[in-house]
Protein backbone atom coordinates (compact mmCIF):
# COMPACT_ATOMS: atom_id res chain seq x y z
CA UNK A 1 0.00 0.00 0.00
CA UNK A 2 1.25 3.62 -0.81
CA UNK A 3 0.93 6.29 1.49
CA UNK A 4 0.90 10.00 0.24
CA UNK A 5 4.44 11.30 1.34
CA UNK A 6 3.35 13.83 4.23
CA UNK A 7 5.51 14.68 7.31
CA UNK A 8 4.07 13.85 10.65
CA UNK A 9 2.75 17.25 12.08
CA UNK A 10 4.12 16.52 15.99
CA UNK A 11 2.69 19.36 17.52
CA UNK A 12 0.47 21.42 15.71
CA UNK A 13 -2.84 20.32 15.98
CA UNK A 14 -4.41 22.83 13.64
CA UNK A 15 -2.12 21.40 10.88
CA UNK A 16 -2.74 17.43 12.28
CA UNK A 17 -6.50 18.15 12.23
CA UNK A 18 -6.37 20.23 8.56
CA UNK A 19 -4.57 16.87 7.53
CA UNK A 20 -6.60 14.01 9.02
CA UNK A 21 -9.60 15.41 10.19
CA UNK A 22 -11.59 14.58 7.50
CA UNK A 23 -10.44 11.09 7.67
CA UNK A 24 -11.14 10.40 11.36
CA UNK A 25 -14.57 11.80 10.96
CA UNK A 26 -14.88 9.47 7.87
CA UNK A 27 -14.16 6.32 9.96
CA UNK A 28 -16.32 7.76 13.17
CA UNK A 29 -18.91 8.23 10.77
CA UNK A 30 -19.20 4.10 9.41
CA UNK A 31 -18.44 3.08 13.11
CA UNK A 32 -21.06 5.72 14.51
CA UNK A 33 -23.85 5.91 11.84
CA UNK A 34 -24.45 9.39 13.63
CA UNK A 35 -23.60 12.98 12.29
CA UNK A 36 -23.59 13.99 16.15
CA UNK A 37 -21.64 11.11 17.27
CA UNK A 38 -19.26 11.17 14.88
CA UNK A 39 -18.39 14.92 15.38
CA UNK A 40 -18.09 13.87 19.13
CA UNK A 41 -15.72 11.19 18.03
CA UNK A 42 -13.25 13.19 16.53
CA UNK A 43 -13.31 15.81 18.70
CA UNK A 44 -12.21 13.21 21.52
CA UNK A 45 -9.62 12.20 19.14
CA UNK A 46 -8.17 15.16 19.08
CA UNK A 47 -8.35 16.11 22.51
CA UNK A 48 -6.52 12.68 23.46
CA UNK A 49 -3.89 13.68 20.63
CA UNK A 50 -3.43 17.07 22.57
CA UNK A 51 -3.35 15.37 25.92
CA UNK A 52 -1.12 12.79 25.13
CA UNK A 53 1.09 14.30 23.04
CA UNK A 54 2.28 11.89 20.91
CA UNK A 55 5.93 12.00 19.07
CA UNK A 56 5.09 10.27 15.68
CA UNK A 57 7.80 8.00 13.62
CA UNK A 58 6.39 9.04 10.28
CA UNK A 59 3.49 10.11 8.45
CA UNK A 60 2.36 6.29 8.50
CA UNK A 61 2.90 5.88 12.28
CA UNK A 62 0.47 9.46 12.65
CA UNK A 63 -2.40 7.95 10.82
CA UNK A 64 -2.29 4.86 11.71
CA UNK A 65 -2.54 6.37 15.96
CA UNK A 66 -5.49 8.75 15.03
CA UNK A 67 -7.24 5.90 13.14
CA UNK A 68 -6.80 3.66 16.10
CA UNK A 69 -7.84 5.87 18.63
CA UNK A 70 -10.89 6.64 16.03
CA UNK A 71 -11.83 3.11 16.27
CA UNK A 72 -11.60 3.02 20.23
CA UNK A 73 -13.49 5.95 20.74
CA UNK A 74 -16.27 5.09 19.01
CA UNK A 75 -16.58 1.66 20.72
CA UNK A 76 -16.25 3.43 23.96
CA UNK A 77 -18.80 5.73 22.60
CA UNK A 78 -21.34 2.64 21.53
CA UNK A 79 -20.53 0.33 24.33
CA UNK A 80 -21.45 3.10 27.07
CA UNK A 81 -23.83 2.25 29.60
CA UNK A 82 -25.81 5.99 28.64
CA UNK A 83 -26.15 4.22 24.91
CA UNK A 84 -27.59 0.97 25.98
CA UNK A 85 -30.21 1.74 28.05
CA UNK A 86 -31.32 4.94 26.20
CA UNK A 87 -34.34 4.84 23.33
CA UNK A 88 -32.12 4.45 20.31
CA UNK A 89 -32.67 7.49 17.55
CA UNK A 90 -33.07 6.91 14.05
CA UNK A 91 -29.51 7.45 12.94
CA UNK A 92 -29.83 6.30 9.28
CA UNK A 93 -32.19 9.46 9.18
CA UNK A 94 -29.55 11.93 9.39
CA UNK A 95 -27.05 10.62 6.83
CA UNK A 96 -29.95 10.13 3.92
CA UNK A 97 -28.41 11.83 1.12
CA UNK A 98 -30.15 13.75 -1.64
CA UNK A 99 -27.50 11.88 -4.21
CA UNK A 100 -28.86 8.75 -6.31
CA UNK A 101 -25.40 8.62 -7.88
CA UNK A 102 -23.79 5.12 -7.11
CA UNK A 103 -21.22 6.09 -4.82
CA UNK A 104 -24.04 7.11 -2.21
CA UNK A 105 -25.82 4.47 -2.77
CA UNK A 106 -23.20 1.62 -2.48
CA UNK A 107 -22.17 4.02 0.71
CA UNK A 108 -25.38 3.89 2.04
CA UNK A 109 -25.50 0.31 1.87
CA UNK A 110 -22.09 -0.01 3.46
CA UNK A 111 -23.54 1.87 6.45
CA UNK A 112 -26.22 -0.20 6.84
CA UNK A 113 -23.80 -3.15 7.46
CA UNK A 114 -23.31 -4.89 10.76
CA UNK A 115 -20.03 -2.45 12.87
CA UNK A 116 -17.10 -4.86 12.09
CA UNK A 117 -18.15 -5.28 8.50
CA UNK A 118 -19.09 -1.82 7.27
CA UNK A 119 -15.40 -0.48 9.43
CA UNK A 120 -13.39 -2.77 7.36
CA UNK A 121 -14.82 -2.31 4.36
CA UNK A 122 -14.44 1.50 4.85
CA UNK A 123 -10.83 0.98 6.09
CA UNK A 124 -9.92 -1.44 3.11
CA UNK A 125 -11.72 0.65 0.14
CA UNK A 126 -11.59 4.22 1.51
CA UNK A 127 -8.46 4.46 3.50
CA UNK A 128 -6.68 2.43 1.37
CA UNK A 129 -5.64 -0.17 4.11
CA UNK A 130 -4.45 -3.45 4.03
CA UNK A 131 -5.76 -6.69 5.64
CA UNK A 132 -2.94 -6.92 7.88
CA UNK A 133 -3.06 -2.74 8.68
CA UNK A 134 -7.03 -2.95 9.36
CA UNK A 135 -5.95 -6.66 11.84
CA UNK A 136 -3.54 -4.05 13.53
CA UNK A 137 -5.83 -1.25 13.79
CA UNK A 138 -8.94 -3.65 14.80
CA UNK A 139 -7.03 -6.04 17.59
CA UNK A 140 -7.57 -8.75 15.72
CA UNK A 141 -6.30 -11.75 13.42
CA UNK A 142 -5.77 -10.88 9.34
CA UNK A 143 -7.89 -14.07 9.24
CA UNK A 144 -10.73 -12.81 11.09
CA UNK A 145 -10.33 -9.09 8.96
CA UNK A 146 -10.87 -11.55 5.26
CA UNK A 147 -13.96 -13.36 6.50
CA UNK A 148 -15.22 -9.72 7.80
CA UNK A 149 -14.69 -8.34 4.13
CA UNK A 150 -15.99 -11.52 2.59
CA UNK A 151 -19.02 -11.44 4.62
CA UNK A 152 -19.37 -7.90 3.99
CA UNK A 153 -19.19 -8.01 0.05
CA UNK A 154 -21.58 -10.76 -0.02
CA UNK A 155 -24.06 -8.81 1.87
CA UNK A 156 -23.59 -5.64 -0.34
CA UNK A 157 -23.64 -7.96 -3.27
CA UNK A 158 -27.29 -9.26 -1.94
CA UNK A 159 -28.49 -5.69 -0.83
CA UNK A 160 -27.84 -4.04 -3.89
CA UNK A 161 -29.05 -7.10 -6.17
CA UNK A 162 -25.90 -7.69 -8.17
CA UNK A 163 -26.12 -4.23 -9.42
CA UNK A 164 -22.75 -3.17 -8.81
CA UNK A 165 -19.16 -5.25 -8.88
CA UNK A 166 -18.07 -6.08 -4.91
Amino acid sequence: MQFEQIEPVNNDLDALFETYGDMVYRLALVRTRSIADAEDVVQEVFLRCLKNNPVFQSAEHQKAWLLKVAVNCSKTLLGSAFRRHSVPEDAMGELVSEDDSPDSTVYDAVLKLPEKYRTAIHLYYYEDYSVKEIASLMRTTESTVKSWLHRARGMLKETLGGEYDV
